[in-house]
């Protein structure tokens, strides 16, 4: 076989079909880390979360421009696009609708950046957010970033708000871990430092039959000195969201 004939075999045969997977790969977990990002990200940053050479994140960066998934502002700094804003109205898009209104409304009244998460496998994604603009600062929650069930507030609330037969199927095991125990206990998970640094999390479950198992939630920089305010206002939410749900 001459090094031609090669060149077009590899390209056509399998292992072209995996440096396409790698390159989709790649772009999606480019994605996820804009999503999980506190602030847009240089395309070194980026590079080096996808350990590639920055010409490959470039070229990654150039074809999801085009797409309009992702921006890049006047210095270069990347973020997400909102052409994203539309693919995540597909994702429980009732609940999507039934939810944003509700957590926009408490926003403003805790002066908390509020969200709803819901359960994808083992993982809590942020589904809806809304942020207040009537206070001095506020933690940025972006759609679609997640992170694994046992840490952080909202995926406490979900695990307490699951049957054994849930447990089982979502996550393996059927037994409760101590910290869903406890925000069984309470009605209310809480949480400090465990997915961002110096941020506390508040969270109630929210379960809307034909929807995955879900969480309302703030986070805020420190613990409220009214948290059974907090929770009772969560809670609210939480009914208000399930009534509204169509």
């Amino acid at each position: 076989m001459t090094p031609a004939s090669e060149a077009r075999s590899t390209a056509g045969g399998p292992a072209g079909s995996a440096a396409g997977s790698q390159t989709l790969s790649r772009g999606l977990r480019a994605l996820e880390l804009l999503a999980e990002a506190e602030s847009p990200m240089s395309i070194a940053d980026l590079a080096a979360g996808l350990e590639v050479h920055r010409s490959n994140a470039y070229r990654i960066l150039r074809t999801l421009e085009q797409h309009r998934f992702v921006a890049r502002d006047e210095a270069g700094l990347i973020r997400l696009g909102p052409k994203l804003t539309v693919l995540a109205r597909g994702v429980a898009p009732a609940l999507h609708t039934a939810a944003m209104p509700v957590i926009t409304e408490l926003a403003y009244e805790l002066g908390m950046t509020t969200f709803v998460t819901v359960l994808d496998a083992d993982e809590v994604v942020t589904l809806v957010t809304a942020e207040p603009s009537n206070v001095a600062a506020t933690i940025a929650r972006n759609p679609g970033v997640r992170h694994p069930l046992h840490r952080g507030a909202p995926g406490h609330a979900i695990e307490s708000s699951l049957t054994r037969a849930e447990r089982k199927a979502y996550l393996g095991d059927p037994e409760m871990s101590r910290a869903g125990s406890e925000a069984r206990r309470k009605g209310y998970a809480l949480s400090r430092a465990e997915v961002i640094d110096d941020v506390t999390g508040i969270a109630v479950p929210l379960r809307i039959a034909g929807e995955p198992p879900a969480a309302i939630a703030v986070v805020h920089f420190k613990v409220p000195e009214t948290i059974g305010e907090v929770v009772d206002a969560l809670q609210e939410a939480a009914e208000r969201i399930s009534q509204s749900y169509r």
